[in-house]
């Protein structure tokens, strides 16, 4: 039998679904790269494997309730960790930088949200295509962003990776257990953000027993039913309620709130932290890029209308207001709000920290362990540091803008479209690319003009000046509180609660 003539067709396993390939001698090199490329994108990054799933009638109920990887369980749990907490920030978001700025933003924001999804899908399914070919997959192993910068472009790129995404990760979780704190307060103010913060804090350390992204299938369904409850409750509250007295809309006062802003918003279709582990559960990856367009859509359905709402009926009092809960008055239905958003963030939370688990557990080199337990075991230094986090720096708001300047930036959107053009930058890469450009694009070039314009924006407009306003706004919030704060933003007592 003769040798293949290309690096790229060496024969991959059968795990997960690949495909077998055998080389006949009289093949000429045209029809020897027509089945390469068959083989390619038929491919565990292609091909559908419910067999293995469904092959058992003993564990259909598991497959029911706990494991998941079709397009439908992927949009649910893209969805939840997309959009939750956020959604009581965008109306202070909005009352910093105005009604047009506020939806243009999240609208350009979203859409360049969906292309850095796709870049990442590609980076992906190259390297998936590669480990298959080296028949180097596990089951028992879950992929993650940093191995796919790794392998394919070196430790460099993997260093950064590893760096951004996992301090981006942290903060994120952190962002969650503050908003938990913040959120319950406005059933039950006798107890302060800070105590809150700890008791939810224990109670979120029981995420941990979560194995991977693949077991989310019943909590991120329940999730998006939550997020979508408290998203209309928002906006049909505010619609009711009506403007308060003397309403102003005044949009940007000054550039640190413009900005402040504006990277908010860059940070709430930031959520690509985890996208490589959802990705990698999936039994089609390479459809997820499609998926997410879907998750945006359904995510602009609640966020512009609640923010319009709530910063219409509130106005400029939402700049001393970051959680929308604080501005509306308590009634029953808002109870039942803040109740379903925080099972919704202890959902996310969840899977937020789920990389930075599986990073832990691989660094003790326990993550092929058959006993979960110790995996567990495992995760807890990693739920304690950010336990403590959420209690030194309680600035919900503030903490969201700051993390999209300077974490989103680089993890979400700089490093995944510089990565592409550095990997795709031979035609070799490019003619063997598994994802060519999407056919509304055809041109390489144009792929590269689309990322060499995120980068550029990006770090101007988002790392240069959002990264200077949020900061400063951090700051003041220092200042203003003090680390370790008891009840950051509470009411006065005996005052209005939305003239505070």
């Amino acid at each position: 039998m003769a040798a293949p003539q290309l690096g790229d067709a060496i024969l991959f396993g059968k795990e997960r679904g690949a495909q077998q390939f055998e080389w006949v001698d009289n093949l000429s090199v045209e029809q020897e790269i027509v089945q390469i490329n068959t083989v390619r994108r038929e491919s565990k990054s292609g091909t559908d494997i419910r067999e293995e799933v469904l092959g058992s009638w003993r564990n259909a109920f598991s497959v029911i309730v706990w494991e998941g990887g079709s397009s439908f369980d992927a949009w649910l749990t893209a969805s939840s960790v997309q959009v939750a907490q956020v959604l009581l920030t965008l109306p202070y978001s909005f009352s910093q930088l105005g009604f047009a700025s506020g939806i243009a933003f999240q609208i350009f924001y979203g859409f360049v949200g969906c292309w850095t999804c796709y870049i990442i899908t590609c980076l992906y399914a190259d390297y998936r295509f590669m480990k298959e070919k080296q028949n180097a997959i596990s089951k028992n192993h879950t992929i993650q962003w940093y191995e796919v910068l790794g392998g394919l472009l070196g430790p460099g790129w993997k260093v950064a990776a590893l760096v951004f995404n996992t301090t981006y990760l942290l903060c994120l979780s952190v962002i969650q257990l503050i908003a938990c704190g913040s959120t319950v307060y406005y059933i039950n103010d006798s107890i302060t953000k800070r105590t809150w913060t700890l008791i939810i804090g224990s109670i979120f350390m029981l995420s941990i027993f979560i194995p991977t992204a693949y077991n989310y299938r019943m909590w991120s369904l329940a999730g998006i039913l939550m997020t979508t409850y408290t998203a209309w409750y928002l906006t049909i509250a505010a619609a009711t309620h009506g403007q308060i007295p003397n309403v102003k809309h005044s949009g940007a006062k000054n550039l640190v709130l413009y900005f402040t802003g504006a990277t908010n918003l860059l940070f709430t279709f930031g959520g690509h932290s985890v996208t490589v582990e959802i990705m990698d559960a999936m039994w089609r990856p390479r459809k997820f890029k499609v998926t997410y367009l879907y998750t945006v859509l359904y995510i602009f359905s609640l966020t512009i209308p609640s923010a319009s709402a709530v910063y219409w009926a509130f106005g400029d009092v939402l700049l001393h207001t970051s959680n929308a809960f604080g501005a509306l008055p308590r009634t029953k239905f808002r109870d039942a709000a803040v109740v379903l958003m925080l099972i919704h963030q202890f959902i996310e939370f969840g899977l937020l920290c789920l990389p930075i688990h599986l990073m832990c557990e691989k660094a003790l080199g326990v993550h092929h362990s058959k006993h979960f337990f110790l995996r567990a075991m495992a995760r807890i230094p990693v739920a304690v540091f950010i336990w403590f986090m959420s209690l030194m720096l309680p600035f919900f708001g503030p903490i969201n803008s700051a993390v999209g300047s300077l974490l989103v930036t680089f993890s979400v959107y700089i490093i995944p479209c510089a990565a592409h053009m550095t990997f795709y930058r031979s035609s070799l890469s490019r003619q063997n690319a598994i994802e060519q450009p999407p056919f509304f694009i055809r041109r390489w070039t144009i792929v590269y003009t689309i990322n060499a314009f995120i980068v550029i924006w990006v770090t101007i407009v988002g790392l240069g000046f959002g990264g200077w306003a949020s900061i400063s706004n951090i700051v003041k919030q220092v200042h203003s509180f003090g680390l370790f704060a008891k009840c950051y933003q509470c009411p006065k007592k005996n005052m209005d609660h939305r003239l505070t």
